[in-house]
């Protein structure tokens, strides 16, 4: 199996490293990853890593994210989700598209989120969550986000709205349905949770679990992250890099390929070559 990307279409209900590990099974790879968790709960775009590209999370981290995500008012759970118990619903609240239009701009641009007591933020080693689940404090402390646009799609049952949400990487979703509730005089529960972009990739391009079982699929190449120019090595350039010695090329960072097969990412600066990324 090569190295390369995945783009899965996730199902709701098992874990982003269940998936991973159902799909490093079926291809019989040696090494796979994924480029940004989704919850047990989340659906939608998981790219995996197989193989030497497991060494781009780093890389990936901090590439930007749209989700379609159901908000419902006046009902919420401990982790601000369904997978909580509910809460008893506010009957007398009545929601309007027009109350939710006159929020939307407070949550636009950079701004301090607090991480949900539920989520994966490590406490001096442990996950929030398995503090909370304990009944022990979290003590989490805000993290700056980016909220690029928020979109009213429509109003899908009473107090219940679906939303577009395009942000920066470690925003969660399911704290912006709690601050807009708060925002509304009321509380808030996360419904529905799909990831339909990570960074350049998009969902409509995804398979499924299914697809990949039955060998129905593409590897992207690495590469395609990367923007920087083209660097093809000859024959000693590359023997020179197999054998971690020096040689000459144009100054900046560049994309790697010998023979048409790429290398990775590779930077020369006052006249040193060296491998940022190395993928063989």
């Amino acid at each position: 199996m090569q190295n390369g990307i995945i783009l899965l279409n996730k199902p709701a209900g098992i874990s982003s490293n269940s998936a991973v590990n159902k799909v490093k099974y079926m291809l019989k790879a040696n090494k796979a990853g994924h480029l940004g968790t989704l919850d047990v709960l989340g659906e939608g775009l998981l790219p995996i890593t197989i193989n030497k590209a497991t060494k781009l999370f780093d890389y990936f981290l901090k590439k930007d994210k749209t989700y379609l995500t159901i908000f419902k008012f006046g009902q919420t759970s401990p982790t601000l989700d369904m997978e909580g118990p509910l809460s008893e619903e506010d009957a007398n609240l009545d929601l309007q598209e027009k109350d939710i239009e006159q929020i939307l701009s407070k949550f636009i641009g950079r701004q301090n989120q607090m991480p949900p007591s539920y989520s994966a933020k490590k406490i001096n080693g442990k996950k929030a969550y398995q503090l909370a689940r304990a009944g022990m404090e979290t003590n989490l402390k805000p993290k700056q986000i980016e909220i690029y646009d928020i979109k009213l799609l429509k109003k899908t049952a009473k107090n219940t709205f679906e939303f577009e949400i395009d942000c920066s990487s470690g925003t969660f979703i399911r704290a912006i349905c709690r601050d807009m509730a708060k925002e509304l005089s009321t509380y808030g529960v996360m419904q529905r949770i799909i990831r339909t972009r990570c960074g350049c990739f998009s969902l409509k391009d995804a398979v499924t679990l299914k697809d990949i079982e039955q060998g129905n699929f593409s590897v992207i190449s690495p590469e395609v992250l990367f923007e920087q120019p083209r660097l093809d090595l000859n024959q000693t350039q590359f023997e020179a890099l197999q054998n971690g010695r020096n040689f000459q090329t144009d100054e900046g960072q560049f994309k790697i390929f010998f023979k048409n097969q790429f290398l990775g990412l590779g930077q020369c600066e006052k006249g040193k070559f060296k491998m940022l990324i190395r993928l063989f």
